[in-house]
């Protein structure tokens, strides 16, 4: 806060505070409840303008907020909608109705909990520790839903792709030659047998095991030991299990330290 006289120049009137310190009432009879007051300081200062010189009188109050009312209405709701986005990853792959709704939820849950956290805060143009802890929250939370959602696709497209083949082998009737000079019978239910050197799977659509990355059990024979990387689908929610919960954790410890410490 300031005060500028601009009837009188500096020439005319200097203004000066009487003491260095400036004293405000007692501390009981006035709070903020957001705010923490830490003290105040005054100084003077010259303002140049075209019309003159004028003396500028300032004093500033310094506040801290008070973590508790921001803990209690973002912090923890936005890490406990966090922790909740990963039941997901225990819920069976196959439930998907459960699944959706539960990944939906959380996103919408944090994008209404970041409305409301920034209404209660000043608008400015930078970055806040507040929106940057909103906004991993929120990543999180998408990141959760699209873990399902590509678990879902692979699982689906490797289900569809067996489903055919299995029609495909069963439809095809196999010629056997039951003695030599004879015509070819048909015999129908044998499947044909066929060795794994010789089978090429198909791991994703267009692509076949020779590819860098795989996420089908059947690229694990032949040359795709040797330099290749193989994540198998049914083990992207284990995987989830152990790396959501330590990277938020990680992202914690550091956020935390900075914010207080540093």
């Amino acid at each position: 806060m300031h005060d500028i006289d601009y009837g009188y120049p500096k020439n005319e009137i200097m203004y000066r505070w009487q003491r260095r310190a400036v004293e405000v009432a007692d501390q009981r009879y006035w709070r903020l409840y957001q705010f923490a007051f830490v003290g105040l300081r005054n100084s003077t200062d010259v303002a140049h303008t075209q019309s003159g010189e004028y003396v500028i009188m300032t004093i500033f109050f310094d506040l801290s907020r008070r973590m508790g009312y921001f803990t209690i209405q973002t912090y923890i709701p936005c890490s406990m909608i966090v922790v909740l986005s990963w039941v997901s990853f225990w819920i069976n792959k196959d439930a998907v109705p459960a699944r959706t709704s539960l990944g939906i939820t959380t996103v919408l849950t944090m994008t209404t909990l970041s409305t409301i956290s920034r209404k209660s805060l000043p608008k400015v143009s930078y970055v806040t520790a507040m929106d940057l802890f909103v906004s991993v929250c929120f990543i999180f939370t998408f990141a959760a839903l699209m873990e399902y959602g590509t678990l879902h696709y692979f699982t689906s497209n490797r289900q569809t792709k067996k489903s055919k083949s299995n029609n495909n082998t069963q439809k095809a009737p196999s010629m056997v030659n039951i003695r030599p000079g004879t015509s070819l019978l048909q015999m129908n239910n044998i499947v044909p047998y066929h060795e794994e050197a010789d089978y090429a799977y198909e791991c994703l659509d267009g692509k076949d095991c020779t590819s860098f990355f795989c996420c089908f059990d059947d690229c694990r024979s032949g040359a795709w030991r040797e330099n290749r990387m193989h994540v198998r689908v049914s083990k992207i929610d284990s995987y989830s299990r152990i790396f959501f919960p330590t990277a938020f954790g990680l992202f914690n410890l550091v956020y935390w330290i900075g914010y207080l410490y540093l």
